[in-house]
């Protein structure tokens, strides 16, 4: 069962990041990773295609799952909030650090692309869920590429949600019967280009919905 959140839960954005998102995933990481392996098609020909030479950065990386899919002629950096989830990489021999996806530990202009996969629903209001997709756009240089999945409000599987609720909690069940909640805001059908277009200083490449979310591959002018 999808709850939705309740109004009445007074307390600050962060905190509820902080409740029903790191530390969340902190304690499902092992579980959450061992159900994440293959990459998805859209992302996989975004990787694929780039230039021989492009050094990259996945931002929310999780497992670590889309650092290893182009590995030899292209470098890839990886960031998590999740300390669990960086161990892992890490384990995995990727490059991988923990940190806040509002404050990159990145400067200005220094990778050629960015993706964001299923990350930015975890943010709980719009003006933090814009300044997450401005961190993205603020470590590519102009000419750059970002890529960006988000859950859909639309879903086609199996997954349901009220079409009048977009911020919600998920469950997630680890074997031992433990049930967490985790924090979602659900995009409708164009909510995420509009981050996009009012943020500005990018150009929309292509923008569809692929296996219940909402995508954006943006290049930074």
């Amino acid at each position: 069962m999808r709850e939705p959140v309740a109004d009445t839960l007074e307390i600050s954005s962060a905190a509820k990041e902080e409740q029903y998102v790191h530390a969340v995933y902190n304690e499902i990481a092992t579980h959450f990773s061992d159900t994440r392996f293959k990459p998805w098609p859209v992302i996989e020909r975004y990787l694929l295609a780039l230039p021989t030479g492009s050094l990259g950065a996945d931002i929310g990386c999780g497992n670590g799952k889309y650092l290893g899919v182009r590995t030899g002629d292209i470098f890839m950096m990886g960031t998590d909030r999740s300390s669990s989830l960086v161990e892992i990489c890490r384990s995995r021999n990727h490059e991988c650090l923990i940190s806040d996806g509002l404050d990159l530990p990145y400067r200005n202009g220094c990778f050629d692309f960015a993706i964001s996969i299923a990350v930015i629903h975890h943010f709980s209001t719009k003006e933090r869920r814009m300044d997450a997709v401005r961190e993205l756009l603020r470590i590519v240089r102009t000419g750059g590429t970002v890529l960006v999945f988000v859950w859909a409000l639309e879903q086609k599987g199996r997954r349901k949600f009220d079409e009048n609720t977009q911020d919600v909690l998920v469950p997630w069940a680890k074997p031992n019967g433990d049930v967490y909640q985790r924090y979602y805001h659900l995009f409708r059908d164009g909510e995420l280009s509009s981050l996009f277009s009012e943020i500005g200083g990018c150009e929309i490449e292509e923008a569809g919905y692929d296996r219940d979310n909402w995508f954006v591959i943006a290049r930074k002018l």
